[in-house]
């Protein structure tokens, strides 16, 4: 059998098994009492350039057009899958809370413990204590809506999530939280 026969073979077989776990992740979200947890839409590039400022967005790395079409598109997804968002927080960096104002518009506020530490390891630790203690504490009907940084998300769960992908938890009784499922949008 030719290689890319047998690639195609192997991608159409998978293809409905991929469809169903996203069907899964989206029925998680509908029934509420999980979190959404967003990397930033498409932000060309990796960090942020030297001197940049948290208060002006023009000296930051920001959203592409396709990152603003992109976050747009999120906001469209959980409104077609009629997901509960209850509560949406974000990064203070700009492309975090332009992705939050662009797929949940108001909902979105600023929370600092989802900033990015990648040119400040030494904050790890206590943002990543804070952010688990928002998963864990988190009980309601709704979805709660967390948008933030490849290294926060990695700290938090050990995935390497892309941009504009979302890992959907699920707080355990007592402690800690069960990864439901990733959707890249």
């Amino acid at each position: 059998m030719p290689v890319a026969l047998a690639f195609l073979f192997l991608l159409a077989m998978a293809w409905p098994q991929a469809l169903r776990a996203s069907e899964d992740v989206w029925q998680a979200l509908r029934q509420g009492g999980t979190i959404a947890l967003f990397r930033h839409a498409r932000a060309p590039g990796t960090g942020d350039p030297p001197n940049f400022r948290l208060e002006d967005c023009t000296t930051q790395r920001n959203l592409s057009a396709e990152g603003r079409a992109q976050a747009q598109a999120i906001g469209a997804a959980f409104r077609s899958q009629q997901v509960p968002v209850e509560r949406v927080l974000s990064s203070r960096w700009c492309r975090a809370l332009d992705t939050a104002r662009l797929a949940f518009g108001t909902l979105a506020e600023p929370f600092q413990p989802l900033d990015s530490f990648f040119a400040g390891q030494d904050q790890e630790p206590a943002r990543t204590r804070a952010v688990r203690r928002t998963v864990q504490e988190w009980r309601s009907n709704g979805v709660l809506v967390l948008v933030t940084h490849q290294v926060n998300i990695t700290a938090l769960t050990g995935i390497f999530p892309g941009e504009g992908e979302m890992l959907v938890l699920r707080p355990k009784p007592g402690a800690g939280f069960d990864v439901v499922g990733r959707v890249k949008l």
